[in-house]
């Protein structure tokens, strides 16, 4: 790297840790004016008459709530941000068992990349960890994860034309779904061990049999301008015909996304005949990571194996990616925020020069002004806080889809809901005081300084 790119380097580093201290110090100062104002407010110390402040606010109502209305628009675009990044923590972390192994081959991070064909692994079905089932049988699913690339049947004018589906081909589908403890709705079925069966109406022509997870059940169906497919519909895909035997109970995990079909068939139509996963479910979740352990460190032929509830935590970089993008978003928006009541609280104290005047004169120093002005920015920012978080708990449970990857090649476009929680709508609302506080410092600091007499004259 050149000289110019280092010295870049250090002013940017510098002007951000600048940045960062002066933050620091009005944040400490907003929260020293704040335990002022709650000692007044007990009546330990003098303070400017509340009803001051809140009549101010009401007389200069349309400033009031344009003002307000910033910083509500600001927390509730935050708040839906938040909720977003949320709901896929949620669902990565929802996904998987810790008592299951997955194991793909070796080097492999993602099970679409993934292909256990070179080399014997059947030794896995007898392995000692497995688990028994009700059945005495050992638990173990053999599956072939693959992506296929399908067009839209009625695309929207300028929406996308191809959508990215997940496919499963599973040998056992009965035997997976109790390995990944999921069910089917009341009145599905799993897919036969034929895999296909006769459209009805049409005994000519046969249609492959597959089990959908409900996420992408609502998403095909738009298609068919449908809330949801349901049993017995037929789809296309790969200029075939699919049709829908179940609906997983799979609702908060990344399974919601996929669809289930015989291995032998899907495997054979998308030219991935090997198993790319297999997934054993052993006693606890002690015995599931020493088994991983052991596995990746032994087996031969050699494979990478990895607690499930691991492997699905890994897909959280891209959760993190979004959250760091919006924290970013946020930031740039509190400037416009913080501009906003600065603005709004320069103009109040410009127009109210007397009443600064006739305070100081009635006795009241130069800091408890200084805490009243800067208690009514703080007024401000709780308003528009409080009706931002109001405003972004309707994005609660909205649907949404996305890519989850960990970062290292391959990845999986999941259906999701967003997530509005008590922790989000706490820090929407810390968010629009911090505002509050920075922006209001200024104006305050401005209010302070004014002369009694001269603000009479």
């Amino acid at each position: 790297m050149d000289l110019l790119g280092k010295i870049l380097i250090y002013l940017v580093g510098g002007a951000f840790a600048l940045f960062v201290v002066v933050a620091a110090l009005i944040v400490v100062l907003g929260v020293l004016l704040a335990l002022v104002f709650l000692l007044q407010l007990f009546g330990v110390l003098r303070r400017v008459p509340f009803n001051y402040n809140l009549r101010n606010l009401l007389v200069r109502w349309p400033t009031t709530l344009l003002t307000a209305l910033a910083f509500t628009m600001v927390v509730s675009l935050l708040i839906v941000m938040l909720a977003f990044v949320n709901g896929l923590f949620v669902l990565t972390r929802s996904s998987g068992q810790p008592a299951n192994v997955l194991v793909l081959s070796e080097g492999a991070t993602e099970e679409s990349v993934s292909s256990l064909g070179f080399g014997d692994i059947t030794a896995l079905n007898q392995h000692p960890a497995l688990d028994k089932d009700e059945n005495g049988k050992p638990p173990i699913s053999w599956e072939v994860y693959l992506v296929v690339n399908q067009p839209i049947e009625r695309p929207k004018p300028g929406g996308q034309k191809r959508r990215f589906l997940q496919v499963r081909g599973l040998m056992e589908p009965e035997q997976t779904g109790r390995v990944h403890r999921i069910g089917l709705y009341p009145g599905g079925a799993w897919f036969t061990q034929a895999g296909v069966q006769a459209i009805p109406g049409k005994a000519d022509e046969q249609a492959i049999q597959v089990v959908l997870g409900e996420g992408i059940a609502r998403s095909l169906g738009q298609d068919k301008d449908k809330p949801s497919l349901q049993i017995g519909d037929v789809f296309q895909m790969a200029e075939r015909s699919w049709i829908v035997t179940g609906i997983l109970q799979s609702s908060g995990s990344t399974f919601d996304s996929e669809i289930w079909a015989k291995q032998q068939i899907v495997g054979e139509k998308f030219g991935k005949p090997s198993y790319s996963t297999v997934v054993m479910r052993t006693t606890d979740a002690e015995t599931a990571k020493r088994t991983a352990e052991d596995l990746s460190a032994t087996f031969k032929p050699a494979v990478a194996a990895q607690v499930e509830t691991e492997y699905y935590e890994r897909l959280n970089t891209t959760n993190l990616q979004f959250f760091y993008a919006a924290v970013v978003v946020a930031c740039f928006m509190a400037l416009g925020g913080v501009f906003g009541i600065m603005n709004t609280m320069f103009a109040a104290i410009s127009q109210r020069q007397k009443d600064i005047g006739v305070l100081r004169i009635l006795g009241y120093s130069r800091w408890q002004i200084l805490e009243s002005f800067f208690l009514e920015s703080l007024m401000l920012a709780l308003l528009g806080g409080a009706m931002g978080c109001a405003l972004g708990m309707a994005a609660n449970g909205w649907s949404a889809s996305s890519i989850i990857s960990s970062g290292q090649g391959g990845g999986r476009s999941v259906v999701f809901k967003l997530l509005v929680d008590g922790k989000i709508l706490l820090g929407g609302l810390i968010f629009s005081l911090v505002m509050g506080n920075i922006g209001g410092l200024l104006p305050a600091l401005s209010a302070m300084r004014v002369r009694p007499l001269e603000s009479l004259r």
